[in-house]
């Protein structure tokens, strides 16, 4: 059985389900059958047990790596590939950065199946996102302070992904590259804005993997349309 670490470091392109939205079963299905590395199932509100075991029993039907963000004790779901713990290095509140999850670790630790689960430092950057709301993130960071934060997680605490969030937003492909440039063994995550073929590139090109999301639900053709020019900028030596 491939180990999730190394199932996460092969992905080039990932599709990300929120459970508390709704996705019909034609479009899932293309989602699944797309050709991405993965999915992964996550969203900043509205995370239940309920919707979260819906979604990932449609997801079952196929072959497609999953993994859970886990957010919470309310969406610790057994049978995912792997599961990511998100601790936001620009939280307002220590809640969002070790809280929740020392919260969820006291009721389901000796459950967690820890050779599945990997810690995942998120940056939020765009302050009108739900995320940035939610985790009352400080998100009007110099470049200077964006690379500080992603050494501290790269170096420091030895994260093995370093997340860069601008939900809703397209982000600035010359810091991601900075940021990507600057780690030493973490991989690095973007996501936000993703939803052209171009913007897919170019986010492939400056980071290790992309997420695409919120364009599933507003476009499911652009969404699809992203798969092939990830693997086209691989085929094409960009990136890492």
């Amino acid at each position: 059985m491939i180990a999730f670490s190394d199932m996460y470091a092969a992905w080039r392109h990932v599709f990300k389900l929120d459970p508390d939205r709704e996705i019909p079963d034609e479009a899932l299905e293309l989602i699944c059958l797309s050709g991405t590395d993965a999915i992964i199932v996550g969203g900043s509100s509205g995370i239940t047990y309920d919707n979260t075991v819906e979604l990932l029993a449609r997801i079952r039907r196929f072959e497609v790596p999953c993994a859970l963000e886990l957010t919470g004790a309310d969406s610790a779901v057994p049978g995912f590939d792997g599961y990511f713990v998100p601790m936001v290095l620009n939280a307002g509140s220590t809640e969002w950065l070790v809280g929740r999850q020392a919260e969820a670790l006291a009721e389901y630790g000796a459950f967690m199946p820890w050779e599945l689960t990997a810690g995942q430092a998120y940056l939020i950057l765009n302050g009108e996102c739900t995320a940035a709301t939610v985790t009352e993130a400080r998100t009007q960071l110099e470049s200077d302070e964006v690379v500080a934060y992603s050494q501290l997680a790269d170096r420091l605490w030895r994260a093995p992904v370093l997340y860069m969030e601008y939900s809703g937003m397209f982000g600035d492909m010359a810091l991601v590259r900075r940021v990507r440039d600057s780690l030493q063994q973490a991989r690095l995550f973007y996501g936000g804005g993703i939803a052209t073929p171009e913007q897919a590139r170019a986010a492939a090109e400056s980071a290790h993997t992309i997420v695409v999301g919120n364009v599933i639900y507003s476009d499911l053709r652009a969404a699809l349309a992203t798969v092939g020019a990830v693997k086209r900028a691989a085929c094409a030596g960009g990136g890492v």
